[in-house]
């Protein structure tokens, strides 16, 4: 009975010491670690898994299409009798700005020149030219010191008023069945009278006289000094002789 116990003991021993040198003689179980690169320069991280696992299925990224370049209407808002930009659009297929309703107060429009007329019946009066505002528009009206008003279609961009004084103030406004647009810095605007061709000749004359003054001085200045600088040595040299 001893027997069997000291076999047993030894046995399962045996079994033990054979268990140890094998897990220490057995090379270490590694992970994998997995990169997926998709596009150019950019890495994607999937961790570790073990042999019997699979990867995370990896959707490739799609750039989106570029777009084309848009067709814009040839409509200018600073000329007048145009065709509006709403049938050029249903005509050719071309793109208009965004512009407001006629349920919506219209923007103001912008005061482009205040131009005196110099020749001709007109002569003397005021050409006002202006910008059509991203508005729908049904009359522009133009008015002077607030008080006097004159009324335009809408396809109209400029207007001709009587001969104002310098400083006199000239303002546009657009109306539609919503209201009138407010006036703003820029669709107001002060007549200064402009400078005449008659003016800027006379000035050029008078700086191209001054200059000329100018040069006969400097020329003048030069020629005194060389003139005292050979003297004064002609006179040192005869000291010299005596």
């Amino acid at each position: 009975m001893t027997g069997l116990i000291v076999n047993s003991i030894h046995l399962s021993s045996s079994a033990h010491l054979c268990h140890l040198l094998h897990s220490t003689s057995s090379p270490p179980i590694t992970r994998k670690r997995i990169i997926i690169l998709t596009d150019p320069g950019l890495e994607i991280d999937e961790g570790d898994y073990d042999d019997d696992g699979f990867p995370p299925e990896v959707v490739t990224s799609q750039r989106s299409p570029r777009l084309s370049s848009v067709n814009h209407c040839q409509y200018d808002p600073c000329l007048e009798n145009q065709e509006p930009c709403e049938s050029l659009k249903a005509r050719t297929g071309c793109m208009c700005p965004g512009k407001s309703g006629e349920d919506m107060v219209p923007h103001a429009p912008r005061i482009q020149a205040l131009q005196p007329i110099t020749e001709g019946e007109n002569r003397g009066q005021i050409v006002v030219q202006w910008c059509a505002p991203n508005s729908a528009v049904s009359t522009y009206k133009v008015t002077i010191e607030g008080s006097e008003v004159t009324l335009f279609k809408e396809n109209h961009r400029r207007a001709l008023v009587r001969s104002l004084e310098v400083g006199t103030k000239v303002c546009v406004e657009a109306v539609n069945s919503a209201g009138t647009s407010s006036p703003t810095d820029f669709s107001c605007k002060r007549y200064e009278r402009p400078e005449s061709s008659d003016h800027k000749l006379l000035a050029g004359v008078i700086g191209g006289g001054v200059a000329f003054i100018l040069i006969l001085l400097i020329v003048a200045i030069v020629l005194c000094r060389r003139q005292m600088c050979r003297k004064a040595k002609r006179d040192s040299e005869e000291g010299v002789l005596l």
